[in-house]
C-alpha cells in the first residue's frame, strides 16, 4: 500500500465538492483551521456551484477533482461534504498519475466511494471530518485529523462495549459507510476485505435494511477471511411499525459472530460528534479486551 507524503507547513490543501453543494462562506471555519496548521488553501471551482443538490454538474465536479489530482502544489484534497453524488463521477476521474504522485484524499460518508476505489488502486486515504463538519467538531477530533495528515502516531483507547467480541487482530484497515460499501458491490470500486480489518458506520437507515446490507456482504463472502470488524456510529436508525426485534449492534453482531473474529462496537468514528480520523490502507493493531479497546496505527 502506498502512503502519500505526510503534510508539512506550507503545503497546499484543496477543498472541492464531489457530492453536495458547499459555499465559500461555509468554508471559512475549515480554511481558518488549515491556516492555523500552517497550510495553504486552494478552493476548487466547485465551491459555490449550485446544481440542484450537487456542487456542480458531474462534468464540473469531475474536472475540479482532476485538476487537484494533477496540480503538483496540492498535497491533499479535502472533500467539502458528503450527501450523495461521488459515485456519479468515480468512473470519470483520471487516476492515471495518482499512484506515481499520490496525495491524501480526506472525507467520510459519501466519500467512502473514493476511499474504496483508491484503496483498490493501492493508495491510503484518510477517513475524517470534512469542512462541512468543522464548525461542530470538538477540538480533540480536529487534532486527530492534524495528526493523521502530518504523520503523527495515532493510538485510540476507548471504553469497552457490552456487545464486543474479545480478541486481537493486525491487518490493513478498510471500510467506511456501510450503505456506500453495499452500493459498490460488483463494481471496480468494491471493497476488498481479505485478511483486513473492516470498519463500518451508517446514518439514517431502517433496521431491516441494515440487516439486508449485512446479509449481502455475508453472501458475497466479505466476512469469510476478514480479520476483525470495527463498528462506528450507527446513528439515527429507524424501525417500522412492526419492530424488527434487534438494534443495529445486535443485527451486525449476530451475522459477524458466525465468523469467530474480534468485533468492536461503538468506536468513535462516523456520523457522530467524536469522529476521529482513521487511515484506510494502513496496517493497524486492534486489541479488544474486557476493560479496554485499543486501535494503534
Amino acid at each position: 500500500m502506498i502512503i502519500p507524503p505526510y503534510l508539512k507547513k506550507g503545503d497546499t490543501v484543496a477543498i472541492v465538492c464531489t457530492a453536495r453543494k458547499f459555499f465559500k462562506e461555509d468554508a471559512q471555519p475549515a480554511i481558518a483551521l488549515l491556516e492555523s496548521w500552517g497550510l495553504r488553501v486552494k478552493l476548487g471551482k466547485t465551491i459555490g456551484l449550485d446544481y440542484f443538490q450537487l456542487g456542480g454538474t458531474d462534468e464540473q465536479r469531475t474536472a475540479d477533482f482532476n485538476e487537484q489530482i494533477q496540480d503538483p502544489e496540492v498535497k491533499a484534497i479535502w472533500v467539502a461534504r458528503g450527501g450523495y453524488g461521488t459515485v456519479r463521477i468515480i468512473d470519470l476521474i483520471d487516476f492515471s498519475a495518482f499512484q506515481s504522485d499520490p496525495k491524501w484524499i480526506v472525507g467520510f460518508s459519501d466519500i467512502t466511494t473514493l476511499h474504496s476505489h483508491i484503496n483498490n488502486l493501492g493508495v491510503a486515504t484518510t477517513h475524517a471530518i470534512m469542512p462541512f463538519t468543522v464548525p461542530t467538531a470538538p477540538e480533540s477530533v480536529k487534532q486527530t485529523l492534524h495528526d493523521a495528515l502530518f504523520g503523527k502516531a495515532l493510538t485510540y483507547q476507548i471504553a469497552p462495549h457490552e456487545n464486543n467480541v474479545l480478541g486481537e487482530a493486525t491487518g490493513e484497515l478498510v471500510g467506511g459507510n456501510l450503505s456506500i460499501l453495499y452500493s459498490l458491490l460488483g463494481s471496480p470500486s468494491a471493497i476488498q476485505t481479505q485478511n483486513k480489518i473492516l470498519f463500518i458506520e451508517d446514518l439514517d437507515e431502517y433496521l431491516y435494511h441494515l440487516d439486508r446490507m449485512m446479509q449481502n456482504l455475508k453472501r458475497n463472502n466479505y466476512f469469510t477471511t476478514c480479520k476483525a470488524i470495527i463498528v462506528g456510529g450507527m446513528t439515527d436508525m429507524h424501525d417500522n411499525q412492526i419492530p424488527y426485534g434487534q438494534n443495529a449492534y445486535e443485527i451486525i453482531g449476530a451475522i459477524a459472530a458466525q465468523y469467530y473474529i474480534p468485533i468492536c462496537f461503538d468506536f468513535p468514528a462516523g456520523h457522530v460528534p467524536d469522529n476521529r480520523a482513521l487511515i484506510f490502507g494502513q496496517t493497524v493493531n486492534l486489541s479488544i479486551k474486557k476493560d479496554l479497546v485499543t486501535l494503534s496505527f
